[in-house]
């Protein structure tokens, strides 16, 4: 792809988080805003109306077989997350899709082997992965600022007043606090110790079987991380890496944080650093740097860590038996 072409983006399926990335996309000077598409052809003329996007759909497949667009982001709830990338890929599209990638482990490894089988580019959207504060994080790891981490710590509970009947405990599309912002805490653990030995976890549930709250330990053969959320109480959502020589204190909101802090015995240095944005610049960046060098995937968040992160999720899911149709 030429440098100096704007990469066209196409976005599938129009609620808050695509508002949220389509307003993100408008910062990045070699994005644009090309095609989106909605089962709703007027809620989908609507949002093309508020980007001042050129095309827009009342179905996927139309935008699917667009072949102007460069690029798909994948903005539906969890449970159509694998079909719709599925298809977009058979459709030679490269896709961004919105974590978690599928309910299901299996489905996850059809998803990247269509992405191989298609040879086209495909990443989940983890953008706290490239995140300024946790790309430092990571260095000063790397460089043994804080020795050999031994504790990793992080939550991330927000209080819904009346989560009846929404999205966040509908089985059908994946809801629950697991899979809607327990994965967060669950990819900071494995981005600092990788893959557990073993996983402790248990629930509350609400009655449509949905997780209410969840809890979790993982432990590794020198270390442990300690994990929580929930959709019953607001908590500080912020997160700590210790190690033997020092910690890192990643501030609130710890998943897409400005700032953090590292300490060392009785010396503490503050680090901050603005993001553009709210923060999903780096991600598309990251995926504008992939589709013009020809790469099939990040180097950063590869398939193989999306397809690891996904297996210690189903563990989880199996420990508090959580169980999608």
């Amino acid at each position: 792809m030429e440098n100096n072409k704007k990469i066209k983006w196409g976005i599938v399926g129009l609620g808050n988080i695509a508002q949220q990335f389509a307003s993100e996309l408008q910062l990045i000077e070699s994005a644009e805003i090309y095609a989106v598409a909605s089962r709703n052809i007027d809620k989908a003329q609507d949002f093309a109306n508020e980007f001042k996007c050129p095309k827009a759909y009342g179905s996927y497949d139309e935008l699917f077989q667009d072949t102007e667009v460069d690029i798909l982001y994948i903005a539906t709830p969890h449970d159509s997350h694998a079909e719709l990338t599925i298809k977009a890929l058979e459709n030679n599209k490269n896709v961004l899709c919105e974590k978690p990638l599928a309910l299901h482990y299996k489905d996850v490894e059809q998803m990247v082997a269509t992405a191989k089988k298609q040879n086209k580019f495909f990443m989940e959207a983890f953008w706290t992965r490239f995140n300024p504060s946790m790309q430092e994080t990571l260095e000063h790891i790397r460089n043994g600022a804080i020795g050999e981490v031994k504790y990793v710590n992080a939550d991330f509970s927000i209080k819904f007043e009346n989560p009846d009947n929404t999205r966040m405990t509908d089985m059908k599309l994946g809801g629950g606090a697991l899979m809607d912002i327990g994965v967060y805490p669950l990819f900071l653990a494995y981005l600092i110790l990788g893959i557990p030995k073993e996983i402790l976890a248990k629930s509350q549930f609400y009655s449509t079987g949905a997780d209410a709250q969840t809890s979790i330990i993982l432990q590794y053969e020198n270390a442990q991380a300690v994990l929580h959320s929930s959709f019953l109480y607001t908590c500080n959502v912020d997160a700590t890496i210790s190690g033997t020589k020092g910690r890192i204190n990643l501030d609130p909101l710890w998943f897409m944080t400005e700032s953090y802090s590292l300490t060392q015995g009785d010396q503490k240095t503050k680090f901050d650093k603005p993001t553009l944005g709210k923060g999903y610049t780096y991600e598309i960046e990251e995926c504008h740097a992939c589709l013009r060098a020809n790469k099939k995937e990040s180097d950063l968040w590869s398939h193989q860590n999306s397809l690891e992160l996904a297996k210690i999720i189903e563990d989880v899911k199996t420990q508090i038996g959580l169980q999608y149709s």
